[in-house]
């Protein structure tokens, strides 16, 4: 398993974009929120069955990631700049993507940044109807290998049955739940009420 911290500086090599992170209570949400600003870099695609071109990073994206209490996920919704406007298509959406981790356990590193322990079983989907179940067989590899024990492993299959059947049965009621929950962070954001922040001024 491997441990992946939110503000993304291993791999997708994000370290150095605006960081927030905050602890939401609400009636929309009870978890950890954090956004990572895309101030800048080219645009990443991926290429999905039915949406096509997909945009997942670039200049004015915004990553939120949501850790729901009680769950064992780390949500990213991939949101557009508000233009909704990459390389001349026009996104009539505001979430372009989700890649929905599933994790054995979540806390905050030496520097406050949250990390989650990927357990490689993921849920990757999109408002045109897109539900893709990817890294199965890496699950199953870590179990047959004795990386995980029966009850992770049983548990980790059913997670990512349980982010399928609450996030992508009705994807437009997914959406609004996101934006709800980003609209309430960068009010906090703004009001600097309880927001841990890296790189930002």
């Amino acid at each position: 398993m491997t441990k992946k911290r939110l503000d993304r500086d291993a791999k997708w090599f994000f370290q150095h974009f605006p960081y927030y992170q905050m602890r939401m209570e609400n009636e929309d949400f009870h978890g950890l929120v954090s956004m990572i600003d895309l101030t800048d870099g080219d645009y990443y695609f991926w290429e999905m069955p039915v949406a096509g071109k997909t945009p997942v990073c670039g200049k004015g994206m915004r990553w939120l990631q949501l850790i729901p209490d009680g769950t064992h996920r780390a949500i990213t919704a991939k949101i557009l700049p508000e233009s909704r406007i990459v390389q001349g298509i026009q996104y009539p959406k505001t979430v372009s993507l989700w890649y929905v981790d599933v994790i054995d356990q979540w806390g905050y590193d030496f520097d406050q940044i949250a990390y989650f322990i990927d357990q490689y079983l993921d849920v990757v989907f999109d408002p045109e109807g897109d539900v893709v179940i990817d890294d199965r067989d890496e699950l199953d590899a870590a179990y047959h290998a004795g990386e995980l024990s029966d009850a992770q492993y049983q548990r980790a299959i059913a997670e990512g049955d349980a982010i399928v059947r609450e996030l992508c049965t009705d994807i437009a009621k997914t959406e609004e739940w996101c934006v709800r929950i980003l609209g309430q962070a960068m009010e906090r954001i703004q009001k600097d009420e309880d927001v841990f922040r890296k790189n930002t001024k």
